[in-house]
């Protein structure tokens, strides 16, 4: 029951003082990176800016306690904004509060059924197509505070089309004081982190835009006149037994599934680009038993759905926070700040908090991997991802997963179909096979790896459980029976080079079939790995393996 025990009980074991010191730090300055964050993204999601951070509070201090990852830090994202937007203005908190309770609920079960590595099967250009999709979205959103655009006839847009048309025709009310307030925090945001690495740009744009809007007494918006009633102080139990109705159930059923979906996703995201940084591994059915406790207490207190933050998280490790003392110290420094510091929030200039999340929505586009993938997938990869980008923008996340994994596990039918051969036995003895690896003496140094079968997104992930020796030199890749690869395998193998390329082995692929060919070609991959280390026959490529060896 390893898998079900959290990190924090694990790590404890060899707990030091001078890590403690370490984790304190880490967590105060994430804390200080989560502020401006919590609020904005609370604000971006149609709740009062004390949401967020009570979110950051309850959720990121239960991840941390029971997740099962070492350095995890949870709170709220920009994934979840224009969902719990649209929640909040169909539905109320009413109907945000019962869909994250049930979604956590389902994350728990997705855990204690050890769904964790069942993500997999989710496509590379789904999540990357919905991912920017989300970022078109949370971008389009905040350009009305960004301008001060008042909209005058009372509307209250939910869909991405519907905001465009209203920012259009109330277009003549735009506030030139508000746009200079959000180019005055841009320029923080981009500037500062390249002066001063410590202190996160995004306090320093909110401590700087709020004095300068109260000095001269500028005409900009700010959180406390759209927010009147801000609470400070603990968050209250917002939850009753009364509200969990069959029809409120069934009404929030689809929300909760979304809402459970993304969490999952992002949060087992994070862990992984968190052990990649600290050499460690998470346990994922653990992770997803803490994401799910952590939404439930979130919505019992006022909060808003929470996942794994990438952001913050790597904030966190740069800083030198190795354990989950560091992601609770930041929980507990939002609460503090919550009693003793809250009113000052409502100095806030809005156009910032814009600015904020259009720097959000920049870097959790992933537009150059977006970019790359339009250049070099296969076309069937392609239509997925910009049918799926297509439909979060136009519609909604949740027909946009829908559709994308359909087509996607059709195009995927529609791909091993054509490349799929059935052929009759042959009575072969494998002595006398002259291709066979078992009669060739390997040169000193040299690891032969062998795929067999088409790698797609479910199987590409075992490219990545290849491993080398330290005294390793050459690593080869036998791929004669590998008849097809799609994005997530190419992606997969580009990690792989990068990780060989690190630890000094050259990397030889062996003869490499026709469709691998080209979605490698297409890539850059031939360029970046040298022709010389492609090989088109096993005894080509040890025999290059020998020539590096003996460099």
């Amino acid at each position: 029951m390893k898998e079900f025990k959290p990190k924090l009980f694990s790590v404890m074991k060899n707990y030091s003082g001078a890590q403690l010191v370490k984790d304190i730090v880490a967590g105060i300055i994430v804390a200080i990176i989560a502020l401006p964050l919590s609020i904005a993204l609370a604000i971006a999601s149609g709740v009062g800016p004390e949401a967020g951070i009570y979110t950051a509070i309850v959720a990121g201090f239960i991840v941390s306690f029971l997740g099962g990852s070492r350095v995890q830090i949870a709170g709220p994202t920009a994934a979840f904004a224009t969902i719990v937007a649209g929640i909040v203005m169909k539905d109320g908190m009413q109907g945000l509060i019962i869909a994250t309770i049930m979604a956590g609920i389902i994350l728990i079960v997705m855990g204690l059924c050890r769904f964790g590595s069942l993500l997999k099967f989710i496509p590379d250009p789904i999540t990357t197509g919905f991912t920017a999709g989300i970022a078109v979205t949370l971008f389009i959103g905040q350009i009305k505070d960004f301008t001060g655009i008042r909209y005058m006839n009372g509307e209250k847009p939910i869909e991405t089309g519907e905001k465009v048309m209203a920012l259009i025709k109330n277009a003549a009310t735009t506030n030139w004081q508000a746009i200079m307030i959000g180019a005055i925090a841009l320029v923080i945001l981009i500037v500062w982190p390249m002066i001063f690495k410590k202190i996160p740009g995004s306090f320093v744009a909110v401590v700087v835009t709020a004095a300068i809007v109260e000095v001269f007494h500028l005409d900009v918006n700010t959180i406390g006149k759209s927010f009147e009633n801000i609470q400070a102080g603990l968050p209250p139990l917002s939850v009753s037994l009364s509200m969990f109705t069959f029809e409120n159930i069934r009404g929030q059923l689809t929300n909760a599934v979304t809402i459970a979906f993304l969490a999952g996703i992002e949060s087992l995201l994070s862990a992984v680009v968190a052990d990649s940084m600290i050499g460690s591994k998470h346990r994922p059915n653990m992770e997803l038993v803490a994401q799910g406790v952590a939404n439930i207490a979130s919505a019992c207190f006022g909060g808003i759905p929470a996942t794994g933050a990438i952001a913050r998280t790597a904030a966190n490790i740069k800083n030198g926070g190795r354990t989950p003392v560091a992601g609770m110290v930041h929980s507990v420094t939002l609460l503090l700040v919550v009693v003793f510091l809250m009113p000052f929030a409502k100095l806030i200039p809005m156009p910032c908090i814009a600015a904020i999340l259009f720097q959000v929505a920049y870097n959790m586009s992933g537009w150059r991997r977006f970019v790359s993938q339009v250049k070099s997938a296969p076309k069937s990869d392609i239509i997925v991802l910009l049918i799926t980008f297509a439909l979060t923008v136009v519609f909604d996340l949740v027909v946009a997963i829908e559709v994308g994994v359909l087509l996607a596990a059709v195009l995927f039918m529609h791909r091993m179909s054509e490349v799929t051969q059935v052929a009759g036995w042959k009575d072969v003895d494998p002595e006398n096979d002259p291709d066979s690896i078992d009669l060739r003496v390997l040169p000193e140094h040299t690891l032969v790896y062998e795929i067999s079968g088409p790698m797609f997104f479910a199987t590409a992930g075992k490219i990545l459980q290849i491993s080398t020796k330290d005294d390793t030199k050459a690593l080869v890749l036998r791929m004669r029976s590998v008849s097809a690869i799609d994005a997530t395998a190419m992606r997969n193998l580009e990690l792989l080079y990068e990780d060989c390329k690190n630890r000094g082995v050259q990397l030889i692929m062996s003869h490499v079939n026709e469709q691998p060919m080209k979605v490698i070609h297409k890539a850059g991959f031939d360029k970046k790995l040298g022709a010389d280390n492609f090989c088109s026959h096993i005894d080509d490529a040890l025999a290059r393996a020998q020539e590096i060896v003996k460099v």
